[in-house]
């Protein structure tokens, strides 16, 4: 969160600001989430690029920037075409989109469930049957995730109410919450697509573009519904956050920097959480189910085992 400095010497990185110095030993380091003015020189990228640490870069909204993306050690040119292939095959590709909505929707679903909220979700996914082009397909899941937008304000106190999805910039306070916490989700995926064989730029539902990471927002469909939504009303149902840990303007609303500190803290602490694996039959973090979805893609891909999305069953 503080402005400083990445300094190395030998195999340690220091954090340096006006607050001192602190180290940070390279083997404790995942990756690195910049939300403040971050100052680094070549060597601290040597030794991240040869450890395989990513570098996320947030402006002052809290918006995802870019990220350093270390060069690729686990590289596999037959799965790259594979890749490819998936793309340009519009049957294929068809089936990866569908599948990677079907997860979303599914964990929105268990989302509202929990509150025991009726919804429309399972009747409006059945839509995905008669789409027959990618359109069609973010036409169903933008009718979903609009629906599921309304139930929400079901689900939240007065004040902290929705009214409808606002990006750039968002409007209200759970508005902001959302984009902060979509951007936190986004670079997550980015870590652990980094960690396989997967090249992050080609994907299925979203279009691939130039300067994005575009695999990493369809993993992300699926879990920010997990990771984000429901760490929201944890957050606002528990009375941690309230309109004090945002600036707020006529026309915006953003997490002033206590309130990113408040949601990063609960963010790192929800991905260090376990559950025991139904099919692993042992527990695993939430980051790591993350890495375990990439892995299930690859084999898809490959060819070995069909690709199911996943699902909350808890």
């Amino acid at each position: 969160m503080s402005d400083g400095i990445l300094k190395r010497r030998e195999n340690t990185v220091y954090f340096v600001n006006k607050d001192g110095k602190r180290p940070l030993p390279i083997n404790q380091i995942y990756s690195i989430y910049a939300y403040g003015s971050l100052t680094f020189s070549s060597q601290v990228v040597h030794l991240l690029a040869k450890e395989g640490v990513p570098i996320h870069f947030f402006n002052y909204y809290g918006f995802y920037d870019g990220s350093f993306y270390p060069r690729e050690t686990l590289l596999s040119g037959n799965l790259l075409i594979k890749q490819a292939e998936h793309y340009m095959d519009h049957d294929k590709r068809m089936v990866l989109a569908k599948k990677f909505v079907e997860g979303a929707s599914k964990n929105m679903e268990k989302v509202v469930a929990y509150y025991k909220i009726d919804n429309q979700i399972s009747h409006t996914l059945k839509d995905l049957d008669y789409s027959q082009t990618i359109t069609d397909v973010m036409n169903v899941e933008a009718r979903i995730r609009s629906h599921y937008y309304t139930l929400m304000d079901e689900i939240l106190p007065n004040g902290f109410k929705m009214e409808g999805r606002s990006r750039k910039p968002p409007e209200n306070m759970v508005n902001a919450l959302i984009s902060f916490g979509n951007s936190l989700v986004y670079s997550t995926v980015l870590s652990e697509i980094y960690h396989t064989q997967l090249n992050p730029t080609i994907s299925y539902l979203h279009e691939p573009f130039e300067r994005r990471y575009s695999l990493a927002l369809d993993l992300s469909e699926i879990f920010k519904p997990f990771l984000v939504d429901r760490l929201i009303f944890y957050l606002v149902n528990k009375r941690m956050l309230s309109e004090d840990d945002f600036e707020q303007d006529l026309n915006y609303c953003l997490l002033n920097e206590g309130g990113k500190k408040i949601f990063l803290k609960e963010y790192d602490e929800r991905l260090k959480k376990t559950i025991k694996h139904r099919e692993l039959n042992r527990k695993v973090s939430y980051r790591r189910l993350i890495r375990l979805e990439a892995y299930k893609l690859t084999k898809h891909l490959l060819g070995s085992k069909e690709y199911n999305p996943f699902v909350m069953w808890w």
